[in-house]
């Protein structure tokens, strides 16, 4: 069976556009609240672990690490099941590893956790994606993968104020807890989708994904694209400080979390009416322009609010093309693509904080603006110069098929 097929046999797109596209969204919600979260405690985590703020922030890395290894190697070993019970199985995982990190006693044990966490993190995310690409279809695809990278982009709404607010209240570990509860919740609510398997495909079929040139240039991207937002995401807090601290922060962390939440949702309908190409590319210039302004908007509180807006608005266009475009060119290989676009996005998250914090020990705080625009401008030439939509279209928007149909 391919996946077309899968998506003819499945609900009917006015039902997988609403509810069971929302519990898909449910479980992204909960793992982006956990990656945002833990941005807003590394000093009050530093402190109760007897660690530095540096040691405590590696955490978040060990999570990606984690991720990029465990998640191609989940999507091979769990290739013949119910996506259902890989989504549920996953996020029960993510479950035990936040349990273990909110119980644990030293750093070593709450490293475990992190990597348990992560674990449980590749095994739902990507099937999530997959199984919301596949019950679509091609016509809708572009809207129910950005209702489920909605779940994250909602998350950093409330993800990283809420972490600054439990940490002054209650805790780390009380947010841990939170995070813990809605992972139940998701794990629970998983079992309501339809059933969906992929086709059932050999080690040796599989590799060709990463054979695939286009592929690879697309997950290179993917990384590349990464890179500029979280060299500044990652130190936010420090390069507004001269305008934003306290209750201000919190406001100012919302206001970047609400353009990405609105980015998000354009994006996945100008994908469908003019495909993913064009708005990577226009996200991707829009980034390195606005970052570069941030430069001096940052002294001031209404225009660092107001380009806070434009920078989330433009990451949260940016990571839905690519995921229309994994899914267009792999075919049934698509979990497995999107599971290497999963290691990709981590990957890229983690250079992007060692880029920033490289920045902040070289040069200081300042220059994170400037090495943010110079490496989105690095990722808009690699992704206009491997793009193999300039040769060999991966697939066409559904709108463009039919104005030709009517033009014919």
């Amino acid at each position: 069976m391919t996946i077309r097929q899968a998506s003819n046999n499945s609900a009917s797109g006015a039902a997988v556009a609403s509810w069971q596209l929302g519990l898909l969204a449910v479980g992204t919600f909960t793992l982006g609240m956990d990656g945002f979260v833990l941005s807003g405690l590394l000093p009050q985590i530093a402190a109760d672990l007897e660690v530095s703020v540096s040691a405590a922030g590696q955490l978040m890395t060990i999570f990606a690490i984690a991720y990029a290894v465990g998640s191609p190697v989940i999507a091979t070993v769990t290739g013949a099941l119910d996506r259902r019970l890989v989504l549920a199985g996953g996020m029960i995982i993510f479950l035990i590893g936040m349990a273990a990190q909110a119980l644990g006693p030293n750093y070593p044990v709450v490293a475990v956790g992190r990597v348990v966490a992560a674990i449980g993190a590749a095994g739902f995310q990507s099937n999530a994606y997959a199984v919301a690409g596949i019950l679509a279809g091609p016509e809708r695809r572009g809207r129910a993968l950005a209702t489920i990278a909605a779940g994250t982009t909602v998350s950093t709404v409330i993800g990283t104020p809420f972490g600054v607010l439990i940490g002054q209240w209650w805790g780390w570990r009380a947010a841990l807890w939170v995070i813990t509860g809605l992972s139940l919740v998701s794990a629970v609510v998983v079992p309501l989708l339809p059933a969906v398997r992929l086709p059932v495909t050999s080690l040796g079929a599989r590799l060709r994904v990463l054979g695939d040139r286009r592929i690879l240039a697309m997950l290179g991207c993917t990384m590349l694209i990464l890179i500029p937002g979280f060299a500044v995401q990652s130190y936010l807090p420090v390069l507004i400080a001269p305008v934003a601290t306290g209750a201000l922060l919190v406001v100012a962390l919302t206001v970047r979390g609400l353009g990405q939440v609105i980015g998000n949702q354009l994006a996945g309908t100008l994908i469908d009416r003019r495909g993913p190409f064009g708005v990577l590319v226009v996200a991707t210039a829009g980034t390195a322009v606005a970052t570069i302004v941030l430069a001096p908007a940052r002294h001031s509180l209404v225009p660092m609010l107001i380009m806070l807006l434009v920078l989330g608005l433009l990451a949260g266009a940016n990571i839905v093309p690519q995921q229309h475009r994994l899914v267009s060119a792999s075919g049934d290989l698509a979990a497995v693509a999107l599971g290497l676009n999963g290691s990709a996005i981590y990957v890229g998250i983690a250079l992007g904080g060692a880029v920033g914090g490289l920045t902040i020990k070289v040069a200081g705080v300042a220059w994170l603006p400037v090495v943010g625009a110079v490496s989105a401008l690095l990722a808009l030439a690699v992704i206009v110069g491997t793009a193999p939509e300039r040769r060999h279209p991966v697939e066409r928007s559904p709108a463009n098929l039919r104005r030709q149909r009517k033009g014919d």
